[in-house]
């Protein structure tokens, strides 16, 4: 019994195994708090919480007197607002108002088949949410609904940034710029006095009782922890590289959106004709490179029927036909056709003798020149006489060339 011959058979049907079959999905996501959440808005809560840590808990305390109080108005202000307008970004539901109508909303919606409808949204009309929408209306593929004035969905919040909730994604945006550039000013500020003054960096009556200037308190004034300066200055090295990369991703993204507010478009209405110029360029250099392939072929054609005469002129042959009668140019095409009856032979031998000689290669040549050389006009008939007198023909026993014997000398 051959058991690798026989194929496997399936006991039951997979489940969505048909194209035209619509197999229930995922259920919608409601909002960002949806189970599960994403590892980026993981990770953005919690550099959130570590610039908080480090911003009321060690820098802005060791700042003097007037800075650290509008230093702890300014930050405490944005980092109060990038919490408030973060919470509303992932709390408000931005699905279509006819979406969130609807009372098996949580319920799984099926996938889409393209078999049926070319696209999800048709005619005002979505065929997975079952509902009709508006124009400016889509369907995100994550979140599995349609999203009112969707502009893209954000992994760091773990929801859609539509219409309901785009103004407190952009405050959200503005706020964490302003937190984390204060924090960047504050900490170089605490580095360059850390080595010229560090006496104005220790107001707090905390430091009355310490007598060097290597001991640092942490956490004032409520829980001060000593630290020594070069585990404060590694920590600021830390922090002063994260809020780098921080604030350059979210200048960024905020310039972006600026751009989008001068050209009046949304980040999907970007990407969509970005694609779209992307194919078009394709499609232009394809059609480019297409036309230039039969040009070349044609060309190599043309050049390969032109090579026919001159390659006859160049062979040691004893006959040199300049007229242009209708005899001459019936010989010369029967020629042509010898000859390219010769390459094509010489090529079927070759083609199976890779790298060697080809050993029927004289012969064949041989065979073509005689009968080339059959097919040569009477004199008679040049002269257009009754005569049946004719030359006789000697073959060179090389086949390299037709040699015409002279009847004076017998």
């Amino acid at each position: 019994m051959n058991c690798f011959g026989r194929r496997f058979r399936r006991t039951s049907p997979a489940r969505g195994s048909s194209k035209s079959e619509l197999v229930p999905s995922k259920t919608p996501r409601i909002n960002g708090w949806s189970w599960p959440p994403q590892p980026l808005q993981v990770v953005g809560w919690l550099v959130y919480v570590y610039l908080a840590v480090v911003t009321f808990g060690i820098y802005v305390p060791l700042l003097p007197r007037p800075w650290s109080a509008v230093s702890y108005a300014i930050s405490g202000v944005s980092f109060f607002i990038h919490f408030f307008t973060n919470i509303a970004t992932v709390t408000i539901d931005p699905a279509d108002v006819s979406v969130r109508a609807k009372k098996n909303y949580s319920n799984p919606l099926p996938l889409f088949d393209r078999a049926k409808q070319a696209h999800v949204i048709q005619n005002l009309h979505c065929y997975l949410c079952d509902v009709k929408v508006g124009p400016k209306v889509k369907h995100c593929g994550v979140c599995n609904k349609c999203v009112e004035g969707f502009d893209h969905h954000c992994k760091w919040l773990n929801t859609c940034v539509g219409q309901r909730n785009y103004w407190f994604f952009f405050g959200a945006l503005v706020s964490a710029i302003l937190a984390v550039f204060m924090l960047l000013v504050v900490i170089l500020f605490i580095f360059v006095q850390h080595y010229l003054d560090p006496h104005i960096l220790r107001t707090a009556p905390q430091f009355d009782a310490m007598l060097g200037n290597t001991t640092w308190l942490v956490f004032l004034p409520l829980a001060p922890v000593e630290t020594s300066s070069a585990g404060l200055l590694t920590l600021a090295f830390i922090t002063v590289m994260l809020c780098t990369v921080c604030l350059l991703l979210l200048t960024h993204l905020l310039g972006f959106h600026l751009y989008l507010f001068y050209k009046g478009i949304s980040t999907y209405d970007y990407v969509k004709r970005k694609r779209q110029n992307e194919a078009r360029k394709r499609d232009s250099e394809a059609k480019n490179s297409c036309p230039s392939k039969p040009h070349s072929s044609t060309q190599k054609s043309h050049e390969g029927s032109n090579d026919c005469e001159p390659a006859l002129s160049q062979s040691p042959s004893f006959f040199n036909f300049t007229n242009t009668s209708p005899l001459s140019s019936r010989l010369s095409e029967s020629i042509c056709t010898e000859l390219e009856n010769f390459k094509t032979s010489a090529e079927k031998e070759n083609s199976f003798n890779y790298g060697t000689e080809n050993p029927t290669e004289n012969n064949t040549r041989a065979i073509s020149m005689s009968v080339i050389t059959s097919k040569k006009p009477d004199k008679s008939e040049e002269d257009q006489g009754t005569g049946e007198t004719s030359i006789p023909v000697v073959q060179n026993p090389l086949g390299s060339s037709v040699m015409a014997q002279d009847p004076a000398k017998d």
